[in-house]
Formats: structure tokens, C-alpha cells, sequence
């Protein structure tokens, strides 16, 4: 064995050799870590999301389904829907009759009263979305039943109602009896049964969020909006029952008919 051949065969890396290798490895943790940093703050903003995605699916699925089946909630209120704020946040009100309810109990019916409203949580100061439900029929058609909660966080409600024509933030007579008959030409949201309602819901975007120790760790972040249109299926039968209804003291006969037109749709 001459001394080339024992150079070769005991010969290491040069210090060129293991800089570059240094620095190899050294780009790669930090772009392994990049990622893995990275993938976890996705993970952190998206599960919050993700749980408000499943609240707001559930809440729309909930009040679409009731509205589909809607009906008259009485002779005196047929669909009620009231615009109203909680402090700074929207939060309407909507009463209405539906048959989309499975008796539970002896002496119940497939007619059932609803009522969609947000109120304050008195433990953790957040706003709700409640509907209650009243099978019974009683003297009050706006009171008595149970309600259970929809969805957390909310920061904002609105319901939207369509004539066959036009938009409106109302419906029903919401000052009182004995208005809208008097103004039924003019004002048609005071009486009768809508023929779609737009639900918009917002809700807190990150529920689960603990509260900023400074005002400089504070970021005030946008609601999640979630919008459907549902359509009353039951709207022109209702009209048409309405239409046929004995007439009020004094001969007048309420007018109760829902406006249709070609090609009439809600945007």
C-alpha cells in the first residue's frame, strides 16, 4: 500500500465541507420550525371559527326550518316582527305560528307558538339567542311555553321581510291594535304574512377568547356574518284563510290578501 492510498482511506471532511453542512441543517430546523409555528397559530385561529360556523349552521338551520312551516300565530297577530337594540347591538324580535313541532305530550297539535329574541346573559354578560315555544294554545299568544337557548355570542340579529315587492324592517302591528286597518293601503307590512324573511346573524368571532390585559394587547375584530333568505311556504294559504274570515264589528272585513307579481322574488 503506498502512502496515496492511505491518505485516501483515512482522509475526513475539510472545513469548508462541514461549514456547509452546518448551515444546511441549520436553514432546514428553521424552516421546519417556521412551519410547525405557523401550522399551529392556523390551528389556534381556526378551531374558535370553526365552533361559530357549527352555532351559526345550527341557529339558521332552526329558525329556516320553523319559518318554512309558518303560519298565523292568531286572529289578532298573524306574524309579528319588531326591530329593536340591546345597548349597541341589534337585536329584533319574531313571533309567528308554525307546524314544523312533533307532539310531545297528550292533547298536543303539529301548531306550536314561536318567538325568536336575543337577551343578556346575566353570568357571563355575553348575548344569547333564545326561541321559545308554546304548544298550547293560550289567551296571550305572545307569552307562556318554554324556551331553550340556539347560539352564544351574539352580537347581532336582524330579520328582514318581504312583500312580494319591497323590504321591510317590520312587520305587524307593533304600536298597538286598530292601526293597521286603518293604514292597510299604505303601510302592507302591518298585516297579513310576509312571503320570505333575511335572517342576518353575527356572532363574536372569537368566543372562547380571554379578555386583553392593556389596551395596547386589545384588537377589536370584526363579527362573522352569516345571511340565508327563508321562504314562508304557508304565507298564501294564510292570506287566503285570513281573506275568509268573518268580518270585524262595525262591517269592515280585514284585508289580508299577500302581494304576488311575475317574476317577484326577495334579492
Amino acid at each position: 500500500m503506498n502512502v496515496e492510498d492511505s491518505a485516501r482511506r483515512f482522509s475526513g471532511f475539510t472545513l469548508i465541507e462541514v461549514v456547509i453542512s452546518a448551515a444546511l441543517a441549520a436553514l432546514i430546523l428553521a424552516s421546519s420550525y417556521m412551519c410547525l409555528s405557523a401550522a399551529l397559530s392556523s390551528k389556534k385561529l381556526i378551531e374558535p371559527r370553526i365552533d361559530v360556523l357549527q352555532s351559526a349552521r345550527v341557529a339558521m338551520a332552526i329558525m329556516g326550518a320553523d319559518l318554512r312551516s309558518a303560519c298565523p300565530l292568531s286572529r289578532d297577530v298573524q306574524f309579528l316582527g319588531m326591530h329593536r337594540m340591546l345597548t349597541e347591538v341589534p337585536a329584533d324580535n319574531l313571533d309567528f305560528g308554525t307546524h314544523n313541532y312533533a307532539p310531545r305530550r297528550m292533547g298536543e297539535g303539529d301548531f306550536c307558538q314561536i318567538s325568536f329574541f336575543v337577551d343578556k346573559d346575566v353570568n357571563s354578560g355575553e348575548f344569547v339567542l333564545w326561541r321559545r315555544r308554546n304548544p298550547v294554545i293560550g289567551i296571550d299568544p305572545l307569552s307562556g311555553g318554554s324556551r331553550e337557548e340556539i347560539a352564544r355570542g351574539i352580537q347581532g340579529l336582524r330579520f328582514e321581510y318581504y312583500d312580494g315587492f319591497d323590504w321591510y324592517d317590520t312587520w305587524g302591528d307593533t304600536e298597538g291594535k286598530g292601526r293597521a286597518r286603518n293604514s292597510q293601503r299604505d303601510q302592507p307590512n302591518l298585516y297579513g304574512m310576509p312571503e320570505a324573511v333575511r335572517i342576518t346573524l353575527m356572532l363574536d368571532s372569537k368566543p372562547h377568547s380571554k379578555a386583553p390585559t392593556s389596551r395596547e394587547d386589545e384588537k377589536v375584530e370584526p363579527p362573522m356574518v352569516f345571511q340565508t333568505v327563508a321562504r314562508l311556504n304557508m304565507a298564501a294559504a294564510g292570506a287566503s284563510q285570513s281573506s275568509d274570515s268573518s268580518s270585524s264589528p262595525g262591517g269592515e272585513a280585514p284585508v289580508t290578501t299577500t302581494a304576488t307579481g311575475p317574476g317577484a322574488s326577495p334579492n
